[in-house]
């Protein structure tokens, strides 16, 4: 028997052209309603049996658990997904700042665009938040560039220009 994270991938993975649409409308629906829940109780563990919230919350368990995975990340105590069925319990309590930032890492913008992420986190944090993320994304030299006619770093007592740099 297939765990519930398995037919997850399964899932996504047998997604074509023709089905990609519906599916990630009915995914992204999803997502909104049980983020926009969480978002509206930040603070609360958000436990329960995984049927029985999907069923809560309108969707399938195999999307549900596409929630689950895509949340792990970012909360304070990991489910163990790779073992989850629809009978299992799962937990999960947010750290508003991690789960800000990975939705940005990921370009969930249907995510990370929700009004109600002002009235957890505000929009200063936000833009902080946004900041960090963009300056991890920056390519930084380690050492400084070597200029054509410096002398070249090889040690020949040429410039640059004229011995490793020639090519």
């Amino acid at each position: 028997m297939t765990s519930l994270l398995e037919q997850w991938r399964e899932l996504i993975e047998s997604q074509t052209e023709e089905t990609f649409e519906e599916f990630w409308k009915e995914y992204a629906d999803a997502e909104i309603k049980i983020y926009d829940y969480l978002l509206s109780n930040p603070e609360e563990k958000f436990t329960g049996k995984l049927s029985e919230k999907a069923e809560e919350f309108e969707v399938r368990p195999v999307i549900f658990m596409g929630f689950l995975d895509g949340v792990n990340e970012s909360i304070k105590n990991k489910n163990d997904i790779e073992n989850m069925d629809e009978n299992s319990e799962f937990e999960v309590e947010i750290i508003p700042e991690t789960l800000f930032y990975n939705m940005l890492a990921v370009d969930a913008d249907h995510l990370y665009s929700l009004e109600k992420w002002q009235d957890v986190l505000g929009i200063d944090k936000m833009k902080e938040i946004a900041h960090k993320y963009r300056a991890s994304k920056t390519v930084r030299r380690e050492s400084p560039k070597i200029g054509r006619n410096d002398p070249c770093p090889c040690g020949s007592g040429k410039k640059y220009k004229h011995c490793c740099g020639k090519n």
